[in-house]
Formats: structure tokens, sequence, C-alpha cells
């Protein structure tokens, strides 16, 4: 086993197992179905996705940011020796972790934006709840196109092979969180959700209504949200929806969508069965 899957599946496991204990001590709600039978499905995917890019792409994304490094491929590996000279390496190494976060950002738009991808990403969003394992849940055809998308991206940024392993562990570690099953203090939350996808956040986006599935799309930052606009977009702000959810105690079983203000903010409420309050 070499070093970069040593340091991803260790830290795969060390986040998983954290979260499922957090689960276990503070649940944000119960499961509907538990996890006896969800558990292993979804867990059963994610090896075989991770078994299937070992064979079809094994190390791909860090081997193209290798290569580039040595062919001058890319943003970051042809800068202008002005610009070089005044830009430190740590900058570049958190901006090309920054442009790679952007760009699964916009890759997962793109899957809800064209029905064909649409087809397939739609796998993720049919788990029956909504816990740790949900973020590990993907069709191994979207793992193959996002991995394809990636090892393009890399090169077109002239990320660093460190860049990508840090990006990859942190889009792992936060995909992970923001699925998680956990109660987060609402000022804590609040708080949180300026830099990164909270769970509160996230699970709007998993709701069965549509202008709330076509939001919130972010994975770890947030910014890309609240920055990159899009057509038709709606002000689906999750950090009121737990308010309002926490109020109330329960919201009404019939689907319905009620626009308020709460801190100055537009918001979107939605029944309890659609967001998994």
């Amino acid at each position: 086993m070499d070093s970069e899957t040593r340091v991803r599946l260790g830290a795969f496991l060390a986040v998983f197992v954290a979260m499922a204990l957090w689960e276990v001590i503070a649940p944000r709600r119960p499961l509907a179905l538990g996890r006896s039978w969800r558990w292993p499905n979804n867990l059963g995917v994610t090896a075989f996705n991770a078994i299937l890019l070992r064979v079809l792409m094994p190390g791909a994304a860090v081997a193209v940011a290798a290569a580039g490094e040595i062919k001058y491929w890319g943003l970051f590996n042809d800068l202008p020796p002005a610009i070089e000279r005044h830009l430190p390496r740590a900058a570049i190494f958190l901006l090309s972790v920054v442009l790679l976060d952007l760009v699964i950002y916009l890759q997962h738009v793109m899957f809800h934006a064209v029905p064909a991808l649409w087809r397939v990403h739609r796998m993720h969003h049919a788990d029956l709840d909504f816990d740790v394992t949900t973020g590990a849940r993907f069709h191994p055809l979207e793992i193959a196109i996002s991995m394809v998308i990636k090892v393009a991206a890399v090169a077109a940024i002239g990320a660093s092979p460190q860049a990508v392993v840090i990006f990859e562990v942190v889009l792992n570690a936060t995909s992970m969180f923001n699925h998680g099953n956990v109660r987060i203090p609402l000022a804590a939350d609040r708080r949180l959700r300026w830099l990164l996808v909270t769970p509160d956040m996230h699970r709007v986006h998993h709701s069965v209504i549509r202008a709330e599935t076509n939001s919130n799309f972010g994975f770890n930052l947030s910014w890309w949200d609240r920055a990159v606009p899009r057509p038709g977009r709606t002000a689906a702000r999750s950090d009121a929806v737990a308010a309002v959810a926490r109020r109330r105690g329960r919201l009404s079983a019939r689907p319905r969508v009620a626009r308020r203000t709460l801190t100055g903010a537009a918001i979107v409420v939605t029944r309890r069965a659609a967001i998994g309050l």
C-alpha cells in the first residue's frame, strides 16, 4: 500500500469512526430505517467504488499533478517569474485547494442540471435516511466521471501532488461531516457555516422539493453557494430552517414552502419529512 493510500484510508477511517460515535452520542434526529440495512449497502458501494478507482485509475490525480510539475502543466506550474517571486508557496498550495473545491462545486451543479447526469447522481439522493454513510454513497459511474473532471482540473490548475492529496482528504472528511446525523448547537452552526458546509445546511439539499434540492450545492466551503450566480437561485437558508424547526418542534406534515425573514435573511420552511428534521 503506497503512502497516498495509507494517508487517505487512515483519514477516512478516523473521520468515519468519529462521526459515527458523534451520531450515537448526539443524533440530530432518529433514523427512520436504522443502520443494520442501510450501512452495509452504503459502505459496500463505497468499497466497490474505491476498488474500481484502484483498478481503472490508480492514483490518477496525484500522478497527473506530479507529471505537471515536471512538464510545467497548468497555471501554477508556469507562472511568470515576476509573479512567482512574490507568491509564497503556501499561498499557491491554498489557492490550489480552493480552486479544486470550486471545480467540485460546479461539477455538483452540473450533475443536477444535466438530466442524464442527474439520473446517475440521484442514487446519492435516494438514500432513505441521512447520516455519515450518505456522504460516501455515490454511483460508480459518477465516481469515474468525477475523477476524470478532477484530473483535468489538476492539470489545468497546476496543483501540486501534496495539494491534491490534502484536498481529497478534506473533501472526503467534509462530505462525511455535512451528511452527519449530528446535533450542533445553533449558535456554533451559524458561525461554522460562514466557512464550512454544516449538516443542517446541506440537509436542505436533500429535500424532496426541487427548489431546495437545487440549492446548497457545496460539500466543503460554503462560500460558493453565496458567490456563484445561478439562474433561478432559491434563497434556501438552512440556519433559519433549523431555528424554526427547533422552535416549533415539528413542522407541518403538509408539503409547503413559506418565505419569512429571520435575522435579515430569506428562508425556506419545508415539511419535516422533506428535509429530515
